[in-house]
């Protein structure tokens, strides 16, 4: 696909990008769902360009528990670049530290950090803002009903 990205080819494109406003959003994004949907569409309505950082299966177990990802990163990427508000998915490597967030930010020069309200990561995008300049912007509330993680334990429960 050829809006599924490294890191590398990410920064080159983004350094072409001039007079863009780059917007950057991220996460897991194990299984779509409605909540994943509008956090996107509104993402990219704060700026020109959307990156979509995806996080590495490693770090989605890590995140998530032992039994997560239930769709690979590959898979997750390809369900992604399909939807109209993401101009590009970026595969993560696995980054061992919040300094290696903070390197591939400041490399892609966005002017917008998407996060949704009360987002376990808020303080870390605040904290990036400060480094690149970027504005950290809520795009929405978080849909505590809709995520991956209730939508599993749910289809457990009926097994």
């Amino acid at each position: 696909m050829q809006n599924i990205l490294t890191t590398e080819q990410a920064i080159r494109i983004a350094e072409k990008l001039n007079n863009k406003r780059i917007v950057i959003a991220g996460g897991c994004f194990d299984v779509l769902h409605v909540g994943h949907v509008r956090f996107l569409q509104n993402a990219k309505q704060q700026g020109d360009v959307l990156f979509l950082l995806l996080e590495n299966d490693e770090n989605v177990k890590r995140l998530k528990g032992k039994d997560r990802p239930i769709n690979s990163q590959k898979d997750r990427a390809e369900v992604l670049s399909n939807l109209k508000s993401v101009d590009y998915v970026v595969l993560l490597p696995e980054m061992k530290s919040d300094k290696d967030y903070d390197k591939l930010i400041s490399c892609l020069k966005p002017d917008i950090l998407a996060t949704t309200e009360n987002d376990p990561g808020k303080k870390h995008k605040e904290r990036q803002s400060e480094i690149t300049g970027a504005n950290v912007k809520e795009v929405m509330k978080r849909l505590e009903s809709k995520s991956t993680t209730i939508l599993k334990n749910s289809l457990s429960r009926t097994k």
